[in-house]
Parts: structure tokens; sequence; C-alpha cells
């Protein structure tokens, strides 16, 4: 078998490049192990997660209700209703794209890929389906292999009471007591989950602070609700053993000050990190370098040490995140096509799917902290707020990191229900250093979340309608 481009990995970034190549008029075979597309984020990750968690917004949504006067029933769960729906929303989607790939004449193999050299992959069977060839020669290739979870060797005890976050989306039981190790955005999503379904929850976090690296001011906000839907929260904390004691695991945590303090759960939940699938793929038959961390190294375009093979998504670096992999995903095909163009954004955008949700994009307050860098922010509290008021959500607020010599946006940061919907804007604002002044004076629509981020824009110049923050004088 011969093609122009071969994919490796049919996720986010994997079939938006085998899609756009396809439409430039490249020949393309998209290569994926699992029987179904959309890689991780869609088939154990992004969207299962996001599906139960929308479950347990509207769960905590009912529970609310008792501050207007309507109070529901106690909820009937019915575990093996809820899988199938998460299962027939994860079809659907994966459905979808074998459908767009066909229509782009995209070839589908389902196999394991390995390099043989610089322009040939040998395609080996992962079931009864067996590939239309053992060799396929390439002109180009696109590595888009993505990452796995990761469990800490000392908590790696043979046990089906351990989950990792796949484990987790399977949802095997509603256990009455879970342990949570980690305090990241997985960690803290599966958690909230849980706790809604009916879980004791406590989560172990071996730093001072929950989402280690985020922007404290978003984190307040959140941590004070899971303070109340988990059963503990342990900071500067971390497990010293796991053991299965057969009906329960037993969890040794030890403090920063080396108390130690046994545990019992029903399961544990590991979530950690995750590491970059970058092994087995025969790269030592090619000039392609990988880094300590298991990273695969690129330049701009994505291109690897190699120059025929290309790199992107979780297996080409930090951060982990569908919509980086896709944009990348683009950058490698149009690379490829012989186009000018370079992997540069100035804007990233992440969330973390909680309740209330958190939305950070450009640069931080606390990352400017720390490079010792001179901001001003701009805060607008959703107190303020018309539609947070009628929404009964007022814990959250807009904030904009803001260049105090040239007024342009350099970072944004949103918390309260439907953060990750608005973060876009600001992404926007971002990318196009945009000047305050221009947000300020965007008419945006009344009563709406997405007032806040102009209204904070006002903050900044002390003439925010709703808001009475006259603008501090230099000095």
């Amino acid at each position: 078998m011969e093609t122009e481009l071969a994919v490796i990995g049919g996720g986010p970034g994997g079939y938006a490049a085998a899609f756009l190549a396809a439409d430039l008029g490249m020949k393309v075979v998209l290569i994926e192990q699992d029987r179904q597309l959309g890689g991780t984020c869609l088939l154990r990750g992004c969207i299962p997660s996001k599906a139960l968690l929308h479950v347990a917004k509207v769960l905590a949504e009912a529970e609310h209700l008792a501050d207007w006067g309507i109070r529901f029933g106690k909820p009937e769960l019915q575990l093996a209703k809820l899988r199938d729906q998460k299962t027939k929303i994860i079809s659907t989607l994966s459905g979808g794209l074998r459908q767009i790939a066909s229509r782009r004449k995209v070839e589908l193999i389902q196999a394991q890929a390995r390099f043989l050299d610089a322009h040939s992959l040998r395609l080996e069977p992962v079931s009864e389906a067996k590939p239309p060839s053992d060799k396929l020669r390439f002109a180009h290739c696109i590595i888009a292999t993505g990452s796995r979870p990761v469990i800490p060797k000392p908590l790696q005890v043979q046990s089906d009471r351990l989950w990792d976050s796949t484990a987790a989306l399977e949802l095997p039981e509603i256990p009455e007591r879970l342990l949570v190790v980690g305090g990241g955005y997985i960690g803290l999503e599966m958690g909230a989950v849980y706790a809604a379904l009916g879980s004791r929850v406590t989560v172990v976090e071996m730093t001072d602070g929950l989402l280690p690296g985020v922007d404290r001011d978003l984190v307040r906000p959140l941590q004070k609700r899971l303070e109340t839907l988990f059963e503990a929260i342990h900071l500067r904390t971390q497990v010293a053993s796991l053991a299965d004691k057969g009906r329960q695991m037993e969890a040794t945590l030890q403090s920063a000050d080396d108390q130690t303090q046994p545990l019992r759960f029903d399961r544990v939940l590991v979530a950690v990190g995750r590491r970059p699938n970058s092994e087995n793929l025969g790269l030592e038959n090619t000039k392609v370098q990988i880094n300590q961390q298991g990273f695969i190294q690129v330049d701009p375009q994505r291109r690897t040490a190699e120059p025929s093979i290309y790199a992107i998504g979780d297996v080409a670096g930090q951060p982990m995140l569908a919509h980086k992999a896709t944009r990348e995903a683009k950058v490698a095909v149009r690379a490829i096509a012989g186009q000018p163009v370079d992997f540069t954004p100035r804007a990233i955008p992440a969330v973390v799917f909680t309740d209330p949700e958190i939305a950070w994009v450009g640069l931080t307050e606390t990352e400017a902290k720390a490079q010792n860098r001179r901001i001003e922010t701009a805060v607008f509290p959703w107190a303020a707020s018309g539609r947070a008021l009628s929404m009964g959500r007022t814990e959250g607020f807009t904030k904009w990191i803001v260049d105090p010599d040239t007024d342009r946006v350099l970072g944004c940061g949103i918390v309260g229900p439907g953060a990750g919907d608005l973060i876009g804007e600001a992404a926007l604002a971002v990318e196009l250093a945009c000047h305050l002044e221009d947000l300020a004076e965007t008419i945006h629509p009344h009563p709406t979340l997405g007032e806040t981020l102009a209204a904070a824009a006002e903050v900044f110049y002390g003439t925010a309608t709703d808001l009475y923050k006259p603008k501090k004088k230099p000095g």
C-alpha cells in the first residue's frame, strides 16, 4: 500500500488532520487501534465526562431550586440507563466521524502502526479484522497517538477497586466511599460526578491548593463549593500506600508533617496526570527525537527531526488539550501542503468543567507574579450581574489581565456557570492583542453573563455602569 499522508491516531488531532488533508486533495490513510474513531477525548475522556457532569449539574440545580420554594423528591438512579445514554452519545459522535471520513474518501485502517523507516509503516492487526496489507509506504506521516492515565508505582495495586479516569468513566458502580488521588481538573470533575450520584468523596492533593498552577482567585469559589460537596479535602497530603483488603481499599494518608492516617474506601481513583503515547511506535528506526518526559520534539510546523514525520496533540507536548491538538493538526497539514504556517498561538483556553466552571486564557495573575511582570487587573463580580442574580449564582466573577502601559489584553479568567462558553471571546481578544477599550465599547446583549466581559473592561476605566469603582489614580 502507498499513500501521500498516513495519520496514526484517530483522536481530535488525527481525524482533523486526515479530513483537512483530504479537503486539500491528498490521498490519506488514517490508522487507529480502536474500533471507533474519536480517540481518548471522545471515547474515554472529554465527551463522556462532560455528559456525566451535565447530569451532576442538573441534580445540583434541582437541589438549588429549594431556595425558590420548589422541591423535588429524591432522585432515583438507574445506573444501567445512565451508562447506556453515555454510550449512545459516544456512538453517535463516533459514527458521524466514520461517515465524514467515508465522504472525504479517507481510508480507515484498524491496526497498530510501527515505523520501519522514515517512509514506511508495519501494520499489525489488533482485532479479528486484519489490515489490507502488512506494510504502508507514505510520503508524509503525522503521529497523533495521544496520551494515557498514569498511576505512580507505589499505588499500582492489582485490584479492580483501583481506578484510573478511564475505569471511572465506565461507571461500574457508585461506591459508598470514594478516594480521589489528585486535585487537578480530572480528579475534581470525576469527584464531582460521583458525589452528585451519591458517593462520599475524599480528595487528596499533595500541593497546598486544588488545581495547582491555576489562578488562586479563580479556584477560591470552586473550593468553597467543593468543601460542601465532598466529605473531605486533604491538602499537602499524599497517599503513602494502598492495600486491597478484600471488600475495601486501605489508603494510608501522609500529611506534610509526616502524620499518617489509615482510611478505608470502596474505590480509589488515581488522577495524577497523563503520559504521552510515544512508545512502541518504532521511532528508533527514524530520526525522531523524544525528550525525558516522553514528548516527541517538533518545530513550529509540528515537524520532527525526521522531515517526513510530524507529531501533534498530547504526544507532542503540553498543554494536553483536544482543541490544541486540532489546531496543531491543521498547521501540520498546511505545512505538508507547502503553505507558510506555524503554531505560535497567543491564546490556548483551558476549562475545568466543575460547578462552578473555571476558564482562563493567556497570561494569568499567578504566572505574572512568578515572572515579576507588571500587570493590572480588572474584576467584575457577578454579584453585580442581573443575569447571575436571576440564576441565584453570584459567586463568580470575570477578570481581565492587562498591560498597564498599553491597555492591551494579556489574559482573562472567569469562574461561574458557563465560564467555558464565555472564554472564547476572551481568547479572540488575547489572540488579536485587543485593547481593553475594544471590549468595553463592544455592545453585549443584556441580561447575559457575556456582558460581564465588557463590564470588567469598564471596571478598568472606572466607568462600570452596574458597579461604582472609580479608577485608581497613578501613584
